[in-house]
């Protein structure tokens, strides 16, 4: 009787907690949705490698409130993107635009990469050419 008791409220308890919003969610299900797609297409610019809707830092968690309350006024993505790439500039794009002013962050990746070729060929061409001793 013990375990029945408990198993029912346990599944209430978790009936009730998926029935309740998240905190900061959007109560529009397209509404979040739409937030949610946005928070994935921009970066986190204390970890960088995330997007804001992965990340756990603080700043994240301000531009995600941020993108909730500009889709509740209305605003449109780009309008949202626009306003933050105003505030932060285009490295908070998880894919910023290709232009004058991001080409080293497009081009850094290549240019490391043939470098890495380069030593890489010079370090076997080097070993090749040393004279080997016999024993």
């Amino acid at each position: 009787m013990k375990h029945l008791v408990a198993a029912l409220m346990f599944v209430a308890s978790v009936g009730v907690g998926l029935a309740a919003p998240a905190p900061g969610t959007l109560a529009d299900p397209a509404q979040e949705a739409r937030a949610r797609a946005l928070q994935k297409e921009l970066r986190c610019l204390v970890c960088q490698g995330e997007s804001i809707d992965e990340s756990n830092a603080p700043l994240a968690a301000d531009l995600r409130a941020v993108i909730r309350t500009r889709i509740k006024a209305g605003d449109s993505d780009d309008a949202i993107k626009q306003f933050l790439v105003a505030r932060y500039g285009d490295f908070i794009l998880m894919q910023p635009p290709f232009d004058a002013q991001t080409y080293a962050l497009w081009l850094t990746p290549f240019a490391v990469l043939i470098l890495a070729a380069g030593v890489a060929i010079w370090v076997v061409v080097r070993a090749a050419r040393a004279p080997r001793g016999e024993a």
